[in-house]
């Protein structure tokens, strides 16, 4: 006898051709959450699916199913295929299973493309999906059949009890305990109550998610399948389960969600009750397949299909819980287009506004100095500031504002859909047309006073919302048109001084809502951003003003102008990049108002805005700024502290402008010391994009045609890269013997070395640490030889390391010539040179060097400030222990994913392995698709390598313990559902 929860390939097979006379060319087992369903291959070309039942499924139950299915194939307003039952050699369409336990059918195969588990939908793949499942339903509507179940497990009317039977199987930890969701169908349950009673009931499809759609090649639906969840429902449930599967997707999956449901809507019509119950029943689905997951999981761990199912339905739930229920149906009547017309004519509901001054919260605004936009409370603040310098004053509508949010949510709500005016204690809130009163909730303000909201349904049922007031009607008072309906309160907000401010004033937030009665909040995710504007449209005639017609700039506008002007050849991150306009510390913050932790940014080692930076530099730029031909001590300073950061003998400074001229720039230095011409480099290595830098640049990864088209002066090194390269594991050593055995080589054709030049660290080639000794034998080998050595320090020098300030020092060697450049100016051009006097004055005699912008007044400013800050902060430390546990936590992962093939690097420079079996299988496709995934999650990583499959991880030295956190629980939950989706 087989187990309850497997049969074999071959078991399969006899019984198709014992049963139904088939003859099975070939088969295999397909996932299923609890049935097991066996594809076949016959020997006459079709293809038929054997489905064998859980042991708990009744025959009545299954030939209510196969009913269901004739009527719908018999339903010329469907336009869908579905699968049809075949009868059996004794002429029936359910049989007993081997072991009499279960009950098996065999059911016609519906061809097509099966969705594959991607990260977004296709577009317009929801609407096609919200179609097929409305057709299904209307069709099902006048189908009857005796055998149709009620109240199974997925029938969302049994929620309740589907979640009580889990909860011993649910985990105590995170955010879905049994608690925690008990908690959250209990919410669903209240919002649905009111309506609970006039949701309508009839056979639906129970489980119409895009895993049960068949497309064909053009991308429209072809056929409908897995119709083992047919039973009597509600028919909100219905479009609910679908919206529900679509929240595991990225990119706007809320929109996508509506879209389904707007689509449904066309074919099957939603009453205003079923409106009401849609996103409770999104989240009362999300939570049965989080319970229902935990609860097979503890029944049958070795279940691969609910294994790989688990993470993609705790994002549906997260997902589903990102709105409040008052913003979802403000969202689903939008879609739905259920909305109310706002009138043509109304009156301020705030008089003296028409002529107020106008505030700026975007993310490019000056109101936001340095971090004070992350204080809770600080628009407001500002406000009252601003009102009490200005007078009255108002905000933007549609204006995406940078708030104290970006950095604690990962999609902060930024998206104004409302204006906030500041208003004078006592100023009067008057109805802007006749209505009906309705009251909201209380907030309290920055000032600390708690204060209401009140709103007035106008006649054609637009309401008219007001917040930060006291109301002075009662909810279901009818009012005329400027009938008072509030008045402005105010605590007593101090001023930047501290003192209190002479004219009390208190912000009132102006907004429509043409969704029903409801509240909306006055700002929202940046998501679904058409849905909002319509749902909530520009309330400039409320506050006595006209509404603004400042054209948006739409995403991809400055891409197309970027790319009319912009070289192609320089390269830009992401596909569909966000606009970035703004950073603070290890932040960057896009044009929406959304943070994004900085996760590859060596330049700005001190982290994004640092203010004593940016004063030093304005106060510099404000004196001189020149070039270091002229005599100026802020030149002397620099180069002093530099070269006191060097070993002892390296004291002569050259300033250049950037890391590839720092390069060139030593590669001349080598040249005129020794009279020679050749270098010897490695390969895998990134130098620079000058002529010389360039020469000795070998990565692949950044030019594939690099290693044949190298100058003849240029003679290469096996890359000792002990994770991919020949010598791994204990022969790592191995690599000394064969960069020697390559001097010989040269020895004795001739070649004599001007320098070495390669960095001490691949910065590029992923943060793989040099084969212990490697540089001490090689580079003593060079200098037998007359040549220099040369540290490349652009990208892992400045304390970023954390053991070493200097990356030469990992390897316990000093070089003859040090290039750095990158963090010395955190972000502003500045690189340099350092080297011995004696080898300064042999590149004298070639002439004199200087840099116009290298060694100027506000460069050299820039770099000591630079080194001021990274001491006063202790960053060097900084990057040790937070290096350390951002190391830890990528080596976890890497435990627990096998796409992670090994993590390089100390300190804050890092690279993850991004494989597909293993070193010599590089996945740099998954590697892309991880850094568009982290994206979404608010982290930006980019990769890197001559396989582009390392993940680079280089944050600002500023990065602290709890963004570490961040980072990695993002980037366990892409490999997560990375791997759940490849399972499925």
């Amino acid at each position: 006898m087989t187990s309850e929860l497997s049969i074999s390939v071959a078991e399969a097979a006899s019984y198709l051709r014992d049963r139904y006379g088939l003859g099975v060319v070939e088969a295999s087992v397909i996932g299923s959450n609890e049935d097991i369903n066996v594809l076949a291959a016959l020997a006459d070309g079709r293809r038929v699916l054997l489905k064998v039942s859980h042991p708990g499924v009744s025959r009545g139950s299954l030939e209510a199913q196969n009913a269901a299915l004739r009527w719908l194939a018999a339903s010329p307003d469907v336009r869908l295929e579905v699968p049809l039952p075949c009868e059996s050699t004794a002429g029936h369409d359910v049989e007993p299973w081997t072991d009499a336990a279960r009950l098996a059918r065999v059911l016609t195969f519906v061809e097509g493309e099966m969705p594959s588990p991607a990260v977004r939908s296709p577009a317009g793949h929801s609407r096609r999906l919200g179609s097929a499942a409305g057709r299904v339903a209307l069709a099902l509507r006048a189908f009857e059949h005796e055998g149709l179940p009620e109240g199974g497990p997925w029938d969302l009317r049994s929620a309740r009890r589907v979640l009580d039977d889990a909860a011993q199987c649910v985990g105590e930890d995170g955010d879905t305990t049994a608690d925690a969701l008990a908690a959250t169908l209990a919410a669903a349950e209240a919002r649905m109550g009111p309506v609970v009673g006039e949701l309508r009931v009839q056979p639906i499809h129970g489980d119409l998610t895009a895993d049960n759609v068949v497309f064909d090649p053009a991308g429209d639906a072809r056929g409908v399948i897995d119709f083992g969840d047919v039973g009597r429902g509600w028919l909100a449930a219905e479009i609910a389960v679908l919206a529900c599967s679509l929240l595991q997707h990225d990119g706007d999956p809320i929109a996508e969600a509506l879209h389904a449901a707007a689509a449904f809507d066309q074919e099957c019509r939603l009453d205003d009750a079923d409106i009401v119950a849609l996103w409770p029943l999104v989240v009362s689905r999300a939570v049965v397949l989080v319970a229902s997951a935990a609860r097979m999981l503890a029944e049958d761990p070795t279940n691969e299909y609910a294994v790989a199912r688990a993470p993609l339905e705790r994002r549906m739930l997260a997902r589903a819980l990102s709105l409040s229920f008052d913003e979802a149906e403000i969202l689903a009547r939008a879609a739905l287009g259920r909305l109310a017309t706002p009138p043509v004519a109304v009156s301020p509901m705030v008089a003296g506004l028409d002529g107020a001054d106008e505030a700026d919260f975007s993310v490019t605004s000056v109101q936001h100095q340095a971090d004070g936009w992350m204080q809770e409370g600080h628009l407001e603040v500002t406000l009252l500031r601003w009102g009490n310098s200005a007078g009255t004053t108002v905000t933007r509508y549609a204006e995406h504002r940078l708030t104290s949010r970006a950095i604690v949510e990962t999609l902060p709500r930024s998206f104004a859909i409302g204006i906030d005016a500041v208003v004078r204690e006592g100023a009067l809130v008057r109805a802007p047309a006749d209505g009906i009163v309705v009251s909201g909730g209380g907030a309290r303000s920055a000032s600390g006073d708690v204060r209401a909201s009140i709103g007035v349904v106008l006649d054609g049922g637009a309401t008219a919302w007001a917040r930060g007031i006291e109301p002075l009607r009662a909810a279901g008072e009818r009012v005329r048109a400027r009938d008072v309906i509030a008045r402005v309160t105010a605590g007593r907000p101090s001023d930047s001084d501290g003192h209190a401010a002479a004219a009390p004033q208190a912000v009132v937030g102006i907004g429509w809502c043409l969704a029903a009665e409801l509240e909306p909040p006055g700002l929202v995710a940046p998501r679904a951003e058409s849905l909002w504007r319509a749902a909530c449209p520009d309330p400039s005639a409320l506050v006595g003003r006209e509404a603004r017609h400042d054209p948006e700039q739409a995403p991809g506008d400055l891409i197309a102008r970027r790319a009319a002007v912009f070289a192609a050849v320089q390269e830009r991150y992401y596909d569909a990049p966000p606009q970035i306009e703004r950073g603070w510390r290890h932040h960057l913050v896009d044009t929406a108002g959304r943070a994004y932790l900085d996760m590859i940014n060596n330049v700005a080692i001190l982290g994004h805005a640092e203010p004593r930076l940016t004063h030093a530099v304005a106060q510099q730029m404000g004196l001189l700024n020149t070039n270091s031909r002229f005599h100026y001590e802020a030149v002397v300073e620099f180069s002093e502290a530099l070269a006191a950061r060097a070993p002892d003998g390296l004291d002569a400074v050259l300033l250049v402008n950037s890391g590839s001229e720092a390069v060139d720039l030593a590669i001349r230095i080598a040249r005129a010391a020794t009279g020679r011409s050749d270098i010897l480099a490695l390969t895998e290595a990134y130098h620079g994009w000058t002529v010389g830098a360039d020469a000795i640049s070998t990565s692949i990864g950044d030019n594939p045609g690099a290693l044949a088209t190298r100058p003849e002066w240029v003679h290469l090194l096996d890359a000792p890269n002990t994770y991919r390269g020949r010598h791994r594991g204990a022969d790592a050593h191995l690599y000394l013997t064969d960069a020697l055995a390559r001097l010989d080589a040269l020895d004795a054709d001739g070649v004599s070395l001007a320098a070495m030049v390669s960095e001490p660290i691949f910065g590029n080639g992923g943060g793989i640490l040099l084969p212990d000794g490697y540089l001490r034998g090689l580079w003593t080998a060079v200098r037998e030889r007359g040549g220099v050595c040369v540290s490349d320090e652009v990208q892992v020098s400045y304390g970023r390391l954390g053991e070493h300030f200097w990356g030469f020092e990992q390897q316990g060697v000093v070089p003859d010539v040090i290039a750095v450049a990158k963090a010395m100016g955190n972000g502003y051009p500045l690189g340099a040179v350092i080297t011995t006097r004696q080898i300064a004055e042999a590149f004298a005699a070639e002439g004199s060097f200087f840099s116009s912008a290298g060694g100027s007044p506000v460069s050299c400013v820039v770099g000591s400030t630079v080194l001021r800050v990274l001491d006063d902060d202790d960053l060097q430390e900084n990057a040790r222990v937070v290096g350390a546990v951002l190391a830890h936590g990528l080596r976890a992962l890497a435990a627990r994913y096998p796409a992670v093939g090994a993590v390089h690097g100390m300190g804050l420079y890092l690279g993850v392995e991004v494989v597909n079996g293993g070193p010599d299988q590089p996945d740099p496709e998954a590697a892309a698709a991880i850094c568009v995934d982290l994206l979404e999650e608010g982290v930006i990583v980019q990769p890197t390598g001559d396989h582009k499959n390392v993940l680079k991880i280089k944050p600002p030295l500023t990065i602290d313990v709890e963004a570490v956190r961040r980072f990695l629980a993002a980037l366990d939950g892409v490999l997560e559902r990375r791997q759940s989706r490849a399972a499925m």
